[in-house]
């Protein structure tokens, strides 16, 4: 179900739900694995979720969600989209398949440019629904489906229906805009891409830019060699005592012998994917993520 935040509706910002975002993104690399992942290489273009005035409205509407199928790799998938009042933008009936029926609100009869991201959200329902992937809860579901859609190159259109200014007051998804744009920014480190020239929204580029803030932040904590002086300095504190500060910095300290080999070790998430990595606290050295596959540079 595409959530819509019309006119008036508060929006919310910032990062609340980075916990589920990035659990999300490890759930993601454990079911496909980072062979699976990597074949999303290819993001929905702006001319793929192109719906204009001048489209016939049902051929139109079934054009984008052909492509929506194509993004998610849905090759044997059909969306049925189909047309009512509602208060949400965007429902989706889960079946068996390979037909699934897509009802989204009645608006985008007119207001067709932002179709696709609603679209893009419920193809990605269907996706996980076939890979068999979800997380406790209703709204942890929810926020797995943005991620997914957005990480596996279909929901940056969910990022772009976001407006907040003097005339419009909108948005879609489950995660609020900073949120989309950390995803969307993982992704792009991911791939090399720059989604930066795809946004019709300034507040979603904006949004983005904050995002991918976040996101790169996520490459500068201990124990990765690119942390920053003034967090070097608290990882080696903390590290001469073996316990982590209690105000919520990723790594830990653990003694014994609960893995190989004697002495102090830290755990960490990696900064792509979010799995927690395990090294012994020996200096500097090269660890591979055994879950991404990315190699990391570390000061233990």
């Amino acid at each position: 179900m595409t959530q819509n935040r019309g006119p008036g509706a508060p929006i919310e910002h910032g990062f609340p739900h980075l916990a589920t975002v990035r659990a999300s993104i490890t759930a993601l690399f454990r079911c496909l694995s980072a062979e699976g992942i990597r074949a999303y290489a290819a993001s929905v273009t702006p001319a793929d979720a192109a719906f204009d005035a001048a489209d016939d409205l049902h051929l139109g509407a079934q054009r984008v969600a052909s492509a929506m199928v194509r993004a998610l790799r849905l090759p044997d998938a059909r969306i049925v989209v189909a047309f009512r009042p509602m208060e949400q933008a965007a429902t989706v009936e889960l079946a068996a398949g390979p037909e699934y029926f897509v009802e989204v609100s009645d608006r985008f009869r007119t207001h067709r440019r932002d179709l696709a991201a609603a679209l893009s959200h419920e193809v990605a329902h269907v996706l996980l629904h076939r890979l068999g992937l979800s997380l406790p809860g209703t709204e942890e579901n929810e926020i797995l489906t943005d991620t997914a859609a957005v990480y596996l190159g279909a929901g940056w259109l969910l990022l772009d229906a976001y407006r907040e200014d003097a005339l419009t007051h909108q948005k879609f998804g489950y995660l609020t805009p900073e949120e989309f744009g950390y995803v969307l920014a993982k992704r792009a480190a991911l791939f090399g891409e720059d989604p930066s020239t795809w946004f019709t929204s300034p507040q979603a580029y904006e949004a983005y830019v904050r995002g991918r803030a976040q996101a790169e932040r996520d490459h500068r904590r201990p124990p990765l060699a690119a942390a920053g002086p003034l967090a070097r300095r608290r990882y080696a504190k903390a590290r001469r005592t073996g316990l982590a500060p209690a105000d919520g910095p990723a790594y830990r300290f653990e003694r014994g012998d609960s893995g190989p080999g004697p002495g102090l070790r830290v755990s960490f998430p990696c900064p792509v994917c979010g799995q927690r990595l395990r090294l012994p606290v020996r200096g500097r050295l090269r660890a591979r993520c055994g879950l991404c596959r990315t190699v990391l540079d570390c000061e233990t």
